[in-house]
């Protein structure tokens, strides 16, 4: 995939999460999701027991899994539908994409700047502090504005 395609992913993605940026302010109810919405409804285990076609037991067992992260999405599926509700599955970056990659590609120059500069101050070439800088900073950039497999390997 060329740079300006993953460019343009990128930054269709970055807008769509952006929308779901106040979702990382939430606290899920501290009995979870399904029984707080349950509750809420007052619908009953044995109730909720029937309409998911499982025996009461089930109902304790799926409630437990998902405040302890062990239910499966398809459950979480199935228990919405249920509830007359929709089941929202998604990843929202703690920051943005592009400071992720920004923060990769940060680590990745660094590691490349280490490994030349200890080769130059062996064959005494070193690099004065702004020189070191500019060049870092270029290596930053390029592996932003490409974006190679490689980015990801450190």
């Amino acid at each position: 995939m060329k740079a300006f395609q993953k460019k343009l992913i990128i930054e269709q993605l970055s807008s769509t999460l952006n929308r779901f940026k106040i979702l990382k302010t939430i606290i899920p109810p501290q009995k979870g999701w399904i029984r707080a919405i349950r509750d809420a409804l007052g619908i009953n285990g044995r109730q909720f027991a029937q309409r998911l076609e499982v025996n009461r037991s089930r109902i304790t067992r799926i409630e437990h899994d998902e405040v302890t992260g062990n239910v499966t999405l398809r459950t979480m599926h199935r228990a919405a539908e249920a509830l007359d509700c929709v089941f929202v599955y998604g990843l929202v970056p703690k920051t943005s994409l592009q400071d992720t990659i920004k923060k990769q590609a940060y680590l990745v120059a660094k590691k490349r700047m280490m490994r030349v500069s200890h080769t130059m101050l062996l064959e005494d070439q070193g690099l004065s502090e702004k020189e070191k800088k500019k060049a870092f900073d270029t290596t930053v950039e390029e592996l932003i504005q490409t974006m190679p497999k490689s980015l990801w390997d450190v």
